[in-house]
């Protein structure tokens, strides 16, 4: 098993053809049926179905990817930090942001690594936070935001804000982020809430476990996108950290305030895996990541949040 031979692999996975993958890789195709025959060989299994769309990775295919991008992944990066340009820090950082957070964040986070580390590469994926947890466990994301974590054996958290869940409603409902709701108040309607796994949920169940009647039966999802589509397709309201929802009160797309009686809060923070030696250009933009948010924070451009 060789580099070459991994290239191949996950080229003609991502372009899902042998012929596509030999133009990307500037090789004529026999040369790259021969790398994916000689690793088939070479495991003794079936690595792609042949199908009429195209090449289709295997059960066991796709657990050979896994290892195979993150080696290249990590071969990129020692490549850029072991023959940097004199003075500038250089090479690649995969960021973790909980979805609620990019519409906030993600922006200004870009524009800022941009400017004062033009040479780092920047790439940004969302999830849920329990699954940014297992993939910087794993060492697939670099650093990211979670929420409600203190520490592990494995990360090391710096809290970053406190910020408040909102009710989110139609515009007609009135709501004002001036202007908490109880959530008795809030239960007076269907709710659409996360799945049952999602850390939100669980913050949510928690505030309503108190209340002697929950809300009527909603939908339920696993997207704040949809979660804010069936609010307005007038499914019912729902619960969402403010910064995910701001932008959308703000235009008068939807309406929105704290919930309150009792109030539930989230905490954010940045993790980053214990033990080995923090690379150059991750930990500058874990410092970049830092600092803008506690910025954000102070000029209330970070809605309902508080520093920790």
């Amino acid at each position: 098993m060789d580099l070459r031979q991994l290239t191949s692999l996950v080229t003609v996975a991502e372009v899902g053809s042998v012929t596509k993958a030999a133009r990307v890789l500037h090789l004529v195709q026999p040369a790259v049926t021969r790398q994916i025959r000689t690793l088939e060989e070479e495991l003794g299994v079936s690595l792609f179905e042949r199908t009429r769309t195209g090449m289709v990775p295997t059960a066991e295919g796709e657990l050979l990817l896994e290892r195979a991008r993150r080696a290249l992944r990590e071969l990129d990066r020692a490549r850029a930090e072991l023959r940097p340009d004199p003075g500038e820090v250089t090479g690649s950082v995969t960021v973790g942001l909980l979805e609620s957070t990019i519409d906030v964040l993600a922006r200004p986070l870009v524009a800022a690594v941009a400017e004062r580390f033009p040479a780092i590469e920047l790439r940004l994926v969302t999830a849920y936070s329990g699954h940014l947890q297992q993939w910087l466990d794993a060492g697939d994301v670099d650093i990211s935001l979670l929420y409600n974590l203190t520490g592990s054996p494995s990360l090391a958290v710096v809290p970053l804000l406190r910020e408040q869940l909102w009710a989110v409603a139609p515009p007609d409902a009135g709501l004002t982020p001036d202007s908490p709701v109880p959530w008795r108040s809030v239960c007076a309607h269907p709710l659409v809430l996360p799945v049952t796994g999602h850390g939100l949920r669980a913050l949510i169940d928690q505030a309503r476990s108190s209340l002697p009647v929950g809300p009527r039966p909603a939908p339920q999802t696993n997207s704040m996108h949809l979660q804010k589509k069936l609010v307005l397709a007038g499914h019912g309201w729902t619960i969402l950290p403010a910064a995910g929802v701001a932008g959308d009160v703000a235009a008068g797309l939807l309406s929105g305030a704290p919930v309150t009686e009792p109030d539930v809060v989230r905490s954010v923070v940045l993790g980053l895996r214990r033990g080995a030696r923090t690379p150059a250009p991750v930990a500058a933009v874990a410092a970049e990541l830092e600092r803008l948010v506690r910025s954000l924070v102070r000029s209330a451009a970070w809605p309902s949040s508080l520093p920790s």
